[in-house]
């Protein structure tokens, strides 16, 4: 709707996984780095932890289009309440096996063997992503996670487990000792700082097709504040925030037009 007000050639601050818009900060980066080692050196699982709207979903696509061509296939779980038997399920059905409704476990897991060896046969390696790992309070899921992790072939893990959730998932992870120690690369993520904030909207923008600055000083450092640093939240004022000056056909936004979308909408946000 703004984007020819704007100059734009796409929106800036949509939430999409299109890589135009990932922003490689240091905390990214760094955990970026850390993964690829642990999936490039086949380790048996990593994390990565994070507040919501800090870029989870962006830094597992960033690593996948990294990893090598030897890293396939990439699996992914978005929705990972079920149970033990379900969990192991999923994962034979994504590998290819057909999977009748009456079959057993035990049958499932054999599937999923004879899958990873015919995978580390052709030279490849597994990445299974469990996303939203927080919500895995069943001790047994995650037993069944690390029992996973010692499906082996030449003495190296037949997959990489990475877990990904919020912060939530770390006090469960103390309490299971023998999961969170195969864990060769864990990931915290962090709000930006202001600088963060500002650099992270203006890469937005010019992946956007900007050509010239659509926020002033004040307004990109008002962005920062009443979205305390975070991605989302960024991404959410600074939509409207174009949204107002094009239908206040405004030229640049300041702090004053961000401060007065905040204060009509975006309340939750000051939390």
């Amino acid at each position: 709707m703004y984007e020819s007000h704007w100059g734009l050639a796409a929106k800036p601050f949509e939430d999409s996984v299109d890589s135009r818009f990932y922003y490689p900060s240091e905390g990214h980066q760094g955990a970026l780095l850390k993964l690829r080692y642990a999936v490039e050196n086949r380790r048996g699982g990593a994390l990565v932890v994070g507040a919501p709207g800090l870029g989870k979903t962006l830094l597992v696509r960033a690593l996948s289009r990294q990893l090598p061509e030897s890293i396939q296939p990439v699996i992914r779980l978005v929705f990972p309440q079920l149970s033990p038997a379900q969990f192991i399920r999923y994962l034979a059905h994504e590998l290819g096996g057909h999977c009748p409704e009456d079959a057993a476990t035990d049958r499932d897991l054999q599937r999923i063997r004879t899958a990873l060896r015919e995978n580390w046969q052709r030279g490849k390696h597994l990445l299974f992503v469990v996303e939203e790992a927080h919500l895995l309070k069943d001790s047994e899921t995650l037993e069944t996670i690390r029992l996973l992790m010692n499906l082996e072939h030449d003495a190296q893990p037949a997959m990489t487990v990475l877990l990904v959730g919020q912060p939530s998932l770390l006090p469960v992870l103390r309490h299971l000792p023998e999961l969170e120690e195969r864990l060769d690369a864990k990931c915290l993520l962090q709000k930006f700082n202001i600088e963060e904030s500002v650099s992270y909207i203006q890469h937005r923008l010019t992946a956007a097709g900007a050509t010239r600055p659509l926020f002033d000083d004040s307004a990109l450092e008002s962005l920062h504040h009443l979205a305390q640093g975070t991605p989302r939240r960024i991404n959410r004022l600074g939509d409207l925030a174009l949204l107002l000056g094009y239908a206040e056909e405004l030229r640049l936004i300041s702090a004053r037009h961000v401060e007065g979308l905040a204060e009509e909408m975006l309340l939750p946000f000051q939390d």
